[in-house]
């Protein structure tokens, strides 16, 4: 493969934020990239907008928000990792426009969090968390009241996707039965029974668990109306998003004694880091388990997670591919070790694709390969020639009306 890249790998600059775990950068490193800023907390957004100015990939977590005001202060920023599951901290629609996909992790922590949320059910069923904080107080609460096994109990995942699916073979192996409910027609996993609606499955459940993304249709989904169709004694376990749940429904649920507990690892509000106060209405209770947004935060899962993503970014880097992409379109590659490629992101509008061509067959350059995918808005070609040009042709391709962004790789 020629070594004559549009942008040498030592002066592409990644921004890592948050903490992301090392394993990020050893992929990196031994990609050959080395320009490489690792900061342990988030940015705030005027340090953000400041520091991004020259950053070509920027890695995040879930506290940093990239907004549109703070991509238009990226001109040289070309790929977005979210080291997380969710990407809603990222503007993806005002990224994709700017021709920047965004990567993610969907699989990673999926085991860390299901191994939580089952921990969380027994602890519930069996009441340990009010025991706990009655012993620290000097309290000796020794009862089986309100101490139920899970063996026979039944479970309910609102939401039957990566993480749920993984609940549910968990929760069947320890004897609960398991119904799920998904907007989506899933199959079920061992015995999991499906239900038809999100009444029919909180009227069955001892314990529902929420593993559902934010959107409209789930914020407040989880309100009065819900928790009274909930059996009585019943908990609740949300560990997806803080917008699910109505948290003063749920507050007036527990002081009624209709719901028996709750656990929490998400909240509408949360702090921006660890040094910031968190104040919640359920502080109040002991049977209610509060743990800060650390579903998928074990060694373990973080570790994956870095590699994930890295993996994603090099080879986008690397090749061009936009696999993985949540708000790209989604294009495979492989290097070619015999031809140059170039990168052409452009407005969806007619003759776009006819003049890149002809920039390159107006020089009798062979075009070798070429990819093209396309949604309503945005177009993404990628153009093998054997050629070896310079870096003058970019000012060609960027000259094209429509162009949102060119890269030559190689």
């Amino acid at each position: 493969m020629p070594e004559k890249f549009s942008l040498d790998k030592g002066k592409i600059k990644i921004l890592l934020l948050e903490g992301i775990h090392k394993s990020a950068v050893e992929c990196f490193r031994s990609s050959g990239y080395t320009n490489i800023e690792s900061l342990q907390g988030a940015l705030d957004d005027s340090s953000l907008k400041t520091r991004i100015r020259d950053v070509n990939i920027v890695g995040i977590r879930s506290r940093t928000e990239i907004t549109c005001e703070v991509l238009n202060e990226a001109a040289k920023l070309f790929a977005i990792g979210c080291f997380s599951i969710g990407t809603n901290q990222v503007d993806g629609q005002a990224a994709r426009l700017r021709g920047i996909p965004v990567f993610n992790a969907p699989y990673s922590n999926t085991r860390s969090v299901a191994e939580m949320v089952i921990a969380e059910s027994i602890l519930l069923m069996r009441s340990l968390p009010e025991k706990n904080a009655a012993a620290h107080k000097g309290k000796w609460l020794k009862s089986a009241n309100n101490a139920f096994e899970i063996r026979g109990k039944n479970l309910g995942i609102v939401g039957y996707g990566h993480i749920g699916s993984q609940v549910s073979i968990l929760a069947e192996s320890l004897g609960m039965n398991v119904y799920y409910y998904d907007i989506v027609k899933k199959l079920n996993l061992g015995n999991a029974v499906a239900c038809s609606t999100l009444e029919e499955l909180l009227g069955k459940a001892h314990v529902v668990t929420l593993h559902v993304p934010d959107s409209p249709l789930t914020r407040n989904m989880i309100s009065s109306n819900e928790f009274a169709m909930m059996c009585k004694g019943s908990c609740i376990i949300n560990a997806s998003r803080g917008s699910v749940v109505d948290v003063p429904a749920l507050v007036t649920a527990l002081e009624e004694g209709h719901i028996m507990g709750a656990a929490l690892d998400v909240f509408p509000d949360e702090p921006s880091g660890n040094g910031e106060l968190f104040v919640s209405d359920l502080q109040r209770f002991d049977n209610v388990i509060l743990s800060p947004h650390i579903g998928g935060s074990t060694v373990e899962a973080q570790e994956k997670i870095g590699r994930e993503v890295a993996e994603k970014l090099i080879r986008y880097s690397d090749t061009g591919a936009t696999i993985g992409a949540t708000n790209f379109v989604q294009i495979a590659l492989h290097p070619n070790c015999n031809a140059q490629r170039f990168l052409h992101i452009h407005r969806n509008e007619p003759g776009v694709l006819k003049e890149i061509n002809y920039v390159f067959t107006s020089k009798g350059i062979n075009i070798a390969a070429e990819y093209l995918q396309t949604d309503a808005e945005v177009g993404y070609v990628i153009i093998d020639t054997e050629s070896q040009l310079d870096n003058s042709i970019l000012k060609e391709l960027k000259s094209i009306e429509g162009t949102i962004r060119v890269r030559m790789l190689y």
